[in-house]
């Protein structure tokens, strides 16, 4: 069984929703996000509720401690993506963040929140969300990736992930943070640094070739290599199949990484060999949810509490 990582949660939180569309608020900005062609919007809807339940089910399966929400709101289709709305952290600490798109802002849920103070110890709750009428937008564990073992939040700057923010955060969590700038091959910035990068305890997947300044590329591979991970770096085409979009989580017999079944076909077997002397591949099928433009990694909301 692999040794427990402050890295690895071993819950989660998952949205069940009802109402699942890719979301015209954030069409602009999210070039990973694509329409459902061929489909009517209850077909898609009830794909989505379907690949969320089926995807818990396969998480509790593997000993991942999974609590699961249903949405019923209308105005929501992308609160199968909690990850950015909240985060939790060692120590008996939550977040609360900022959206940039507005019906974004109507998935914060008092009663998740209420859910983690009944089941784990809860210290405080920061809530950054009163930034938002000033345009200062930082979009959870989407607009950074946190490493929780050096306490770095690397992040790409983008609409959704504001500097001031961001140094907020980084001073009231103690992190050090990291910012450099990520581009398509059209150019267009990644939305949200999460698709790119993925930090486990003792591996990194990252899009390198994506971040064009040589200098600070070279920075963040030095990071990593520092912290004894082995850099793993994804092409352009396997961050497009949302290779990048996982999360290392503790299982009930060591530790795995939940990826879709579709960034798991995009992988090589030397990328997989490397993957799989620290955790398990957990593939999950949400080919419906991808077309939010998010992933597995959105989808799941780490809980790093202990529980009470």
């Amino acid at each position: 069984m692999s040794p427990r990582s402050v890295q690895a949660p071993g819950a989660v939180v998952m949205i069940r929703p009802h109402q699942f569309s890719p979301n015209t608020q954030t069409a602009s900005d999210n070039a990973f996000q694509r329409e459902a062609a061929a489909l009517d919007a209850a077909t898609v809807a009830r794909a989505a509720h379907g690949e969320a339940g089926r995807a818990a089910e396969v998480l509790s399966a593997a000993g991942v401690r999974t609590h699961i929400f249903e949405d019923t709101g209308m105005e929501t289709p992308d609160s199968v993506f909690p990850n950015n709305w909240f985060s939790t952290h060692p120590g008996g600490h939550v977040a609360i963040y900022p959206m940039f798109a507005p019906n974004r802002r109507r998935e914060r849920r008092a009663d998740i929140i209420e859910m983690l103070k009944a089941e784990y110890r809860v210290q405080d709750v920061v809530d950054y969300s009163g930034l938002e009428p000033d345009g200062l937008f930082l979009e959870g564990t989407g607009a950074m990736v946190l490493d929780h073992i050096d306490r770095v939040a690397y992040a790409v700057r983008s609409n959704r992930t504001d500097p001031i923010a961001l140094e907020r955060f980084c001073a009231h969590f103690n992190y050090e943070p990291m910012v450099f700038d990520a581009f398509d091959a059209d150019g267009t910035a990644v939305y949200h640094t999460n698709v790119l990068m993925c930090i486990a305890t003792e591996f990194v997947m990252i899009g390198l070739d994506m971040i064009h300044d040589d200098a600070r590329r070279d920075h963040v591979v030095q990071r990593f290599e520092e912290s004894g991970r082995q850099v793993i770096a994804l092409s352009a085409a396997q961050i497009g199949e949302f290779a990048g979009n996982a999360i290392e989580l503790q299982g009930r017999t060591g530790r795995v990484l939940a990826l879709s079944a579709r960034a798991l076909q995009s992988l090589t077997p030397a990328q997989l060999d490397i993957i799989g002397q620290s955790a398990a591949p957990l593939p999950l099928d949400v080919a419906t949810i991808e077309l939010g433009g998010g992933s597995v990694r959105c989808m799941l909301a780490g809980i790093h509490l202990s529980r009470r």
